[in-house]
């Protein structure tokens, strides 16, 4: 538990108090003085006996934000944007609170989306690969880098952008999506998928800190090239449940949701160079067969 205060201990702000922001306080120094940005007040006794201190404010209003200014040495940025509009206000309004008054932070770390990359048509990309937001939710996200990017350069603080795929851990697999038997897409309409073990991705907040370059972009994926009904399918084998049906892109339409056929729309393989290189990240789980077969090894030792 973090205890005690002096001026020499690191102050880490976390904004976005998920699963992930969970995982990352864990892995924290207990030498740090961790504040939590929390907007539900029943969250916080959770929170302190994890260790951090709840700050409550709401992103949405500003004013509830003055006392962030000064705060932090490092800013750890997990919220997501708004769910309308091209503008991720929440940003916007969380870097106006950081900058009035006070020192500022010397890094802020962003956790951002692969979805700002758009449809690639499965090729495989890096960090290189220029935006193009094929949704509102990824062009607000694209919105939400340019402004931190060049308040990092205005202000003189590091900015690190980590892009994120599809989030998964053992309690974040899509079995209840199997068990409603909803389908996936022929292999000629398919699209590849990416993802990252929220593990992962929490150790990778971690190494940003040390090693993040500023307003320098990582894409946090594994090593998995897998297009989505495989990844399904694998799923499937693993817990022991009926492999989706699999049907072409127009008679999917007619029976999943727009939002659900937005996750099948993009299609792309991304490397992750810069993760291992530049981060200098070991992925504890590099495939997403390794986090599968964690995730069944957990469920059958919970039943016996």
């Amino acid at each position: 538990m973090v205890v005690g205060y002096n001026a020499g201990v690191q102050k880490i702000l976390i904004v976005g108090s998920g699963d992930v922001a969970r995982r990352i306080l864990f892995r924290l120094s207990p030498a740090c003085r961790v504040f939590a940005l929390l907007r539900d007040r029943q969250r916080a006794v959770a929170w302190r006996e994890a260790g951090a201190i709840p700050l409550f404010a709401d992103l949405d209003d500003r004013s509830s934000l003055r006392r962030l200014a000064g705060l932090a040495d490092t800013v750890l940025h997990l919220a997501p944007p708004p769910g309308a509009g091209q503008l991720d206000t929440r940003t916007r309004n969380l870097l106006a609170a950081l900058s009035a008054g006070g020192s500022l932070p010397r890094q802020l770390i962003y956790v951002s989306t692969t979805g700002v990359y758009g449809d690639c048509a499965g090729a495989l990309i890096d960090e290189t690969r220029p935006c193009h937001p094929e949704s509102a939710r990824a062009a607000r996200r694209v919105d939400a880098e340019h402004c931190l990017r060049a308040w990092g350069r205005r202000q003189g603080v590091r900015v690190s952008i980590l892009r994120a795929p599809g989030i998964y851990a053992a309690d974040r697999l899509p079995l209840e999506r199997l068990e409603k038997a909803l389908p996936a897409l022929l292999a000629e309409d398919d699209a590849y998928t990416n993802h990252i073990h929220a593990e992962d991705l929490a150790t990778a907040c971690i190494a940003a800190q040390r090693h993040g370059r500023a307003n320098r972009v990582y894409n946090i994926v594994d090593d998995t090239q897998l297009h989505m009904a495989d990844y399904f399918d694998r799923v499937a084998d693993a817990f022991k449940l009926p492999r989706p049906p699999r049907l072409s892109r127009r008679a999917a339409a007619e029976v999943l949701s727009p939002l659900q056929l937005s996750f099948m729309r993009e299609s792309r393989r991304i490397g992750n160079r810069r993760l291992k290189n530049e981060l200098k990240l070991r992925l504890a789980y590099p495939t997403v067969d390794s986090g599968i077969a964690e995730a069944v090894s957990r469920r059958n030792a919970c039943s016996s």
